[in-house]
């Protein structure tokens, strides 16, 4: 039997959507980042990055730069082993205390990646738990969704930041075990969830609480705990997960917690005991950043301002942004064929790479470009990004912000007329 065609099949389906994914050959520069190097058809190009999770360019920083050579001049490329079997370095235990530190908890564990953090972590702690029913929120990122998934309890889904449909559904757990799984900042709408609130629910119905902080760790906060550092609300957070791979820079996730709790992950998680340790270069790079950011305002502040200036130039030149709080621009298309179009010619024609955000990241018409400035998108890059653009959106006759839609949670989204469909380029 010939097994290629149910993968050519599986492919073809993701094309016929205008959902198949292009990844673009990028090199970065870490002495002038965001600029890069594209290796294009044409040969190589130099752009700009718009679209890159490591949100304060701390992977180009010195000091991480300096403790990563170090730490692999002197221990070595890889970790030896599994955490149980000789990979337990000395890097990696001064990273955890770092990280618990961090948070305000008594301990911290580091897995190889913040999607493991979560998938292993919520699925072993609900597993220790007898009975338990996990409340998630709707809009979790995909790791929690496996996470909860892979623990086997019964779960509830509550409605997006939606205080009243939680509590209906913590009602009608009665006085079984119960965890609420939530996010500080959803990376896709840029919004906050209403962390204080759900942490009077929990405290109200005896509910544990599990947060994930991945795209808040470093920016937000006095000394870039997160949302719940921001906010005061770190001590009544039962987990705290978070990842070192996008504001710190480097690479890996980690949760934080009582020691107890900590200790029953380690010992009973498959996805902690069956993996190989990160390297003890990476978690030294990882401490440095940490610690560099528990320190430095500057980075957070020349974020902070950059991101503003984004915001302000958008909407000047009349473009469908998302209104948020936070440091995540969406700039709504609402088209597969159209984001996918728009973000082709940005790279092509105005060397700007911004990655299309389709389905199932997002809902089917909501298709988007998530735009992540940094500190060091300077006010020329700035006004480079908003005038090429304006010009995209021309040439593409895409929407305009003539129209504003309320969301069911009263965030204001300014659209346009629906996209005309467009033929996808290249055929």
């Amino acid at each position: 039997m010939n097994y290629d065609h149910f993968f050519a099949d599986a492919i073809d389906a993701l094309r016929k959507e205008r959902r198949y994914r292009t990844f673009a050959e990028i090199e970065r520069d870490a002495h002038h980042f965001p600029r890069a190097v594209w290796h294009s058809p044409g040969g190589p190009r130099d752009i700009v990055v718009w679209c890159s999770n490591d949100y304060l360019g701390m992977g180009s920083h010195p000091k991480v730069i300096e403790a990563m050579c170090a730490a692999a001049q002197e221990r070595g490329a890889g970790a030896g082993g599994t955490r149980n079997i000789s990979g337990n370095s000395h890097e990696i235990v001064t990273l955890e205390r770092e990280l618990a530190d961090l948070h305000g908890k008594e301990q911290g564990l580091v897995f190889t990646s913040g999607y493991i953090s979560n998938d292993t972590g919520i699925s072993t702690i609900v597993k220790l738990i007898p009975d338990c029913v996990v409340l998630s929120d709707e809009l979790n990122h995909n790791s929690m969704i496996e996470g909860v998934r892979h623990g086997g309890r019964q779960k509830a889904i509550f409605r997006h930041n939606d205080l009243d449909h939680l509590e209906e559904l913590l009602k009608a757990a009665g006085d079984r075990p119960k965890l609420i799984a939530f996010e500080s900042v959803y990376s896709m709408d840029g919004d906050i969830s209403p962390m204080a609130g759900i942490c009077d629910l929990a405290e109200k119905y005896g509910a544990m609480t599990y947060l994930d902080e991945v795209h808040a760790v470093g920016m937000y906060g006095a000394r870039g705990g997160g949302v719940a550092e921001q906010e005061g609300v770190m001590h009544r957070i039962d987990v705290i997960e978070g990842t070192l791979g996008k504001a710190f820079g480097v690479v890996g996730g980690y949760i934080t917690g009582k020691r107890v709790l900590i200790d029953a992950v380690r010992s009973y998680a498959p996805g902690f005991i069956f993996t190989t340790a990160l390297p003890p270069a990476i978690a030294a790079a990882a401490a440095a950043s940490v610690r560099h950011l528990k320190d430095s305002q500057a980075e957070r502040e020349g974020q902070r301002a950059q991101v503003a200036k984004v915001k302000a130039a958008l909407a000047a030149a009349g473009l469908p942004q998302m209104d948020t709080p936070t440091h995540i621009v969406p700039v709504m298309v609402g088209d597969a064929k159209a984001c996918k179009m728009a973000s082709d010619l940005l790279l092509a024609e105005y060397g700007i790479y911004i990655q299309p955000i389709n389905y199932p990241t997002v809902p089917r018409g909501t298709e988007r470009l998530r735009i992540t400035p940094t500190p060091f998108h300077d006010d020329a890059l700035i006004a480079h990004l908003a005038k090429a653009l304006s010009d995209v959106w021309e040439r593409l006759e895409l929407p305009y912000a003539d129209r504003v839609i309320e969301r069911p949670d009263s965030r204001r989204v300014a659209l346009g007329p629906a996209p005309i469909p467009l033929p996808v380029a290249g055929g």
